[in-house]
């Protein structure tokens, strides 16, 4: 589980201290989700600008010069690629011809090694399996809806992905994994988070509280563009059935009928104890992780790993018990 955040600011009102505020207290309520790693892209001038560090977000300041209109951030939960190894750590950075851009990811991919291999991709240091995203964009040789779209449907697993162009467009690609966005009229600011409450959170540490704003609704299949002067455009790409596994509860429960949970979701005892069945886990550890932040979904993904599930739980249980 890792979670991702950022804004853009279209007007321009906003002073650079004040996004400074909010950004840092996005990532900062976003550790929650993962603190093996920070890391956040912008453009300057028309160049991408990556920062990231294998440090939890409160150990790490987020700077970026002023006139700054666009950030995409992260924070990691390693389950790919060792985080004391920067270069595995979020946002990745890629190239086009016609572009240079940022990517974020939420979620596992499972056919990364796949794919590499399918199209031939050059060796590289990144171990991470979210990396095999940039590479399907570099491939495809640009970046807009039909390249997303692409991507979105040729990998297996859970997903959310924010891509930074350096003209400053920013996309947001919706899988299973949770998304939560505002708009801010009177400011001219988009701002997302993983979840809610990390938004929320945020938004009240760095005064943004009170000030009105309305949720623009993402679904699973959704491809959001927001163009640096802050109009929106949507796309859909075609959702893909869950590959196939032995161990895909929900394949074998005949009375369960969607095949994802989002955050807002109401989540029964029966659901947990279907799962522990399934798996041969304790239903304490399932709720610690549910308290920890972390979606049904995403457990599940955690449980195809036994080595991720046992980490993710002892970080859970260490978070939890300093709170």
């Amino acid at each position: 589980m890792c979670a991702i955040f950022g804004f853009l600011d279209y007007k321009g009102i906003l002073s650079n201290a004040t996004l400074k505020k909010l950004i840092n207290a996005l990532a900062v309520n976003a550790e929650i989700r993962g603190t093996d790693a920070t890391g956040i892209s912008y453009v300057n001038g028309e160049n991408i600008v990556t920062f990231k560090k294998a440090k939890p977000a409160h150990k790490v300041k987020l700077y970026f010069p002023a006139g700054t209109k666009a950030v995409i951030g992260h924070t990691r939960l390693a389950t790919q690629g060792s985080e004391k190894h920067n270069y595995n750590n979020h946002p990745f950075e890629g190239k086009t011809d016609g572009c240079s851009f940022a990517l974020a990811h939420n979620g596992v991919l499972h056919n990364d090694k796949k794919l590499k291999l399918q199209y031939d991709f050059p060796e590289t240091k990144i171990e991470t399996d979210s990396y095999v995203a940039v590479q399907l964009l570099e491939h495809q040789n640009v970046v807009d809806f039909g390249s997303i779209r692409n991507i979105a449907e040729e990998v297996e697993g859970s997903f959310v992905f924010t891509i930074l162009k350096n003209d400053n467009t920013l996309f947001l690609v919706k899988g299973s994994n949770p998304i939560t966005l505002y708009h801010f009229p009177e400011y001219g600011l988009y701002v997302y988070a993983s979840t809610k409450e990390i938004l929320e959170m945020a938004l009240l540490e760095s005064g943004f509280a009170k000030c009105k704003r309305e949720r623009i609704a993402l679904n699973e299949g959704d491809i959001l563009k927001i163009s640096a002067d802050g109009k929106i455009e949507k796309s859909q790409f075609e959702v893909q059935e869950d590959f196939f596994t032995p161990y895909r509860w929900h394949d074998y429960c005949d009375w369960y009928e969607c095949n994802e949970f989002e955050e807002d979701d109401v989540i029964l005892d029966d659901d947990i104890a279907f799962l522990c069945y399934c798996f041969g886990v304790d239903e304490k550890d399932i709720e610690i992780l549910l308290d920890y932040g972390y979606t049904l979904t995403e457990i599940e993904d955690l449980l195809l790993d036994t080595d991720c599930f046992e980490e993710a739980l002892a970080q859970a249980k260490t978070l939890l018990d300093e709170c």
